[in-house]
């Protein structure tokens, strides 16, 4: 009886921290996609996935084609937003942006960003755009 009750807590705990996480992705995309409008960013896709990968937005700026990892953090306890991207992340990008262009080869020029968005308590919202990191 002990054992499953440590385990139903333990259960209900990452529920909510899955579910916690979700909701701070959730609300950072919002916020990134709304940034970037403000910034002149044309967003022609949101979430725009392809087999196993995905693009968290897909913009257009000054006839160029941006592809943008979006991370945000509640705090800077594990690090901060934008050093979450990994090389996994960076190849699961070009991956999705090679079959994006495969399907709409009419762009001739891309870049990859990262905005990174920092929520913490009782502070303005932080925007942090990293531009053209992989070139």
């Amino acid at each position: 009886m002990y054992i499953c009750s440590t385990l139903r807590i333990e259960i209900i705990y990452l529920k909510r921290s899955v579910a916690k996480h979700n909701q701070t992705v959730r609300t950072g995309e919002t916020l990134g996609i709304a940034w970037l409008q403000k910034k002149g960013y044309t967003i022609k896709e949101q979430n725009w996935r392809h087999s196993r990968w995905e693009v968290d937005a897909i913009g257009e700026k000054d006839s160029v084609l941006h592809f943008i990892e979006i991370k945000t953090r509640r705090s800077k306890k594990f690090g901060l937003p934008e050093e979450r991207v990994g090389n996994r992340k960076i190849q699961n990008l070009i991956n999705a942006a090679e079959e994006y262009l495969h399907i709409n080869p009419q762009w001739k020029r891309i870049q990859f960003d990262i905005l990174s968005i920092l929520i913490l308590k009782e502070e303005p919202v932080d925007y942090f755009l990293i531009e053209d990191v992989f070139l």
